[in-house]
């Protein structure tokens, strides 16, 4: 944690790894109206536990996040993307 995550990461993140907003915003305790609101940039300052929320749930699916240069998302080491979500790969 502690990397600041924007609304369009998480959109990337959501399609990189297949996940709806519904599935996103229940796993992470929100509503799927809140977390709209965040992705399309609506809500200008979310609740910090919030994006920590969404992030942690993003990053426990295999994503992760990069915030140097240009914010960016992509698959964690050992993750393989599958079409109906991620899973992570022995070895």
């Amino acid at each position: 944690m502690g990397k600041i995550v924007l609304g369009k990461q998480i959109v990337a993140a959501r399609g990189l790894i297949g996940m709806s907003q519904a599935e996103l915003a229940k796993h992470a305790r929100i509503s799927a109206e809140a977390l709209n609101k965040i992705e399309r940039g609506v809500t200008k300052n979310p609740h910090n536990l919030t994006m920590e929320a969404l992030q942690r749930v993003l990053e426990d699916a295999g994503v992760e996040f990069l915030n140097s240069g240009q914010p960016g998302v992509r698959l964690k080491a050992g993750w393989a993307d599958k079409s109906n979500g991620t899973e992570q790969l022995d070895g």
